[in-house]
């Protein structure tokens, strides 16, 4: 089983409401050996909800809110999930503070994109999860 970014199976669970549909993803889990996850609902954090980008190791989101500990609880989460299908693999959203791996936003809110991780990202990665991103794919 392969744990991936909800937003790119097409669940509107994205900051705005949106999604980020990807075929190849959709299509692995019409096939059975995908579950999608969001890790930033399973933090409890609502949808939509104010953007958020991490910076100096704190999630803070555009409007100055910490929420460092929902993306924390989120990644838990999913990577409980991960264990528990026994997944090896993760294709995940690319430049998301959960998600992104490589590559995330610099925590300033204008669209610069830096080398890092997203919280869950890191997480799943330390507990030996290949990590893709749609991208990759």
């Amino acid at each position: 089983m392969i744990i991936v970014s909800a937003c790119l199976a097409g669940i509107k669970c994205r900051y705005d409401g949106n999604d980020n549909s990807n075929e190849k993803v959709i299509e692995m889990i019409k096939q059975g050996i995908a579950i999608p996850v969001c890790p930033e609902q399973l933090g409890g954090l609502s949808t939509p909800r104010v953007p958020v980008e991490i910076m100096d190791s704190r999630v803070c989101s555009k409007d100055g809110r910490d929420v460092t500990e929902q993306f924390t609880k989120g990644a838990e989460e999913t990577l409980k999930i991960a264990k528990m299908l026994q997944c090896k693999k993760a294709v995940l959203k690319q430049r998301s503070p959960s998600c992104g791996f490589g590559l995330i936003y610099d925590g300033t809110h204008t669209g610069k994109v830096i080398k890092g991780n997203g919280v869950t990202a890191e997480l799943l990665f330390k507990n030996g999860i290949k990590i893709l991103t749609e991208e990759m794919i």
